[in-house]
Order: C-alpha cells, then sequence, then structure tokens
C-alpha cells in the first residue's frame, strides 16, 4: 500500500510539471492546446519515469535500457488516451482544456499508469 501512495506522489510531482509546462505552451507560447498538452505529458513522463525509477518502485539496479523501452511503449498508450481524453472533453462538451486535462489524468493515472509501471515496467510482484 505504501508504494501505491509513493506512486500517487510521484505523479503528483509529474502533473505539476506537466499542468505548468501545458499552460506555459498555450498561454506564453500560443501553442494549440493539444500541443501544449502533448509538450506537458512529455514533461511529466520524463520526471514520473525517474520518480518511480529511483524512489517508488526502487528499480534502479535493474537494465535501465529495457525500462526506458517499455516506458515509452506505456507512455505511448498513455498518450493516446489522455490526448484523446482531453480532445474530446474539450471539443464535444466545451470543457475548460486545463479541467479536461485533469480530469482524464486522473482516470488514466488510477486505471492504467500504475498498474502498467507496477506489473509490466518495473515488475514488482
Amino acid at each position: 500500500m505504501l508504494r501505491f501512495f509513493k506512486a500517487q506522489a510521484s505523479s503528483l510531482m509529474a502533473s505539476a510539471a506537466d499542468f505548468l509546462v501545458t499552460l506555459a505552451a498555450v498561454k506564453l507560447f500560443g501553442l494549440w492546446y493539444l500541443a501544449g498538452s502533448i509538450t506537458g505529458t512529455l514533461t511529466g513522463g520524463v520526471i514520473n519515469f525517474y520518480i518511480n525509477r529511483n524512489w517508488v518502485f526502487q528499480a534502479h539496479a535493474k537494465a535501465l535500457r529495457w525500462q526506458v523501452v517499455k516506458y515509452i511503449i506505456v507512455w505511448t498508450g498513455n498518450l493516446a488516451l489522455l490526448t484523446s481524453g482531453v480532445y474530446l472533453l474539450t471539443h464535444f462538451y466545451h470543457l475548460n482544456y486545463m479541467l479536461s486535462k485533469l480530469l482524464v489524468s486522473v482516470t488514466v493515472g488510477i486505471s492504467y499508469n500504475y498498474i502498467m509501471q507496477k506489473q509490466f515496467i518495473f515488475s514488482v510482484k
């Protein structure tokens, strides 16, 4: 159970960076909200991998190369789910893109990311 809470703390840290980068990309650099969201998701993904590998799952002794390959596979699914969800909620339901991102991020984070990282990337039994 402690690992789950550590993973959620890691997710919050990565999400904070993700949301800040998304806002900066859209508001300061004028990117389309989906491009900003993708940029933020990439940033958050790098941060999340580092924290999860070294702190949450303590898998720093395992082969980095294969963890990175597995993470990219899972992260690509995360990116597809997140981008699709943000687009659908923003475009069709007229929610603010940041609210859409928050709702989809929480849903995907709990239902997909943690499970895939625990069972596939960092292989914790």
